[in-house]
């Protein structure tokens, strides 16, 4: 049987939702990124892994927000139930709308395209997003699906 490292992902919870968060922690690392394609993003999230495995926290939904800052950077937010030492640890407040597609990566301008179009239909304004690559490519591909959510907060 294939090793699974990530969880299959359920879309319905997060499909056409809106969050409030109040104070919901996360910790925070940066990637390396060549034109928004990352480069150190397994590094990355073993050594996030270990940090929150060591402080005995647990990874809610396993959501790990992704923030394209530039072409070179992505900003990770690994959702987590305590602090963990030794790792920026963050919080998030604010109503969050998200939405889940599926597909290649090559479609993630089209992606952006109809979530804009979604939250001002929903009379909302964008304030900050996020992507969530839900799982790994190997688990996407023994899956059978490709499942992104953009989750972005508005008011």
């Amino acid at each position: 049987m294939d090793e699974e490292c990530c969880p299959k992902f359920e879309p319905g919870p997060w499909d056409r939702k809106i969050f409030e968060w109040k104070d919901k922690r996360f910790v925070k690392d940066k990637v390396l990124t060549l034109f928004y394609m990352p480069v150190n993003f397994g590094r990355v999230m073993k050594r996030l892994d270990g940090k929150v495995r060591n402080a005995g926290a647990n990874i809610p939904e396993w959501l790990c927000l992704s923030d394209h800052t530039s072409k070179w950077n992505m900003d990770l937010y690994l959702a987590v139930d305590r602090e963990v030492p030794g790792a920026k640890n963050i919080t998030l407040s604010g109503r969050f709308l998200s939405k889940v597609y599926e597909g290649p990566f090559k479609d993630t301008a089209k992606w952006g395209d109809d979530f804009n179009a979604y939250a001002q239909k929903q009379g909302l304004e964008i304030r900050k997003w996020f992507m969530w690559y839900t799982t790994c490519p190997k688990c996407a591909k023994k899956y059978g699906k490709n499942y992104v959510v953009i989750l972005a907060e508005v008011k």
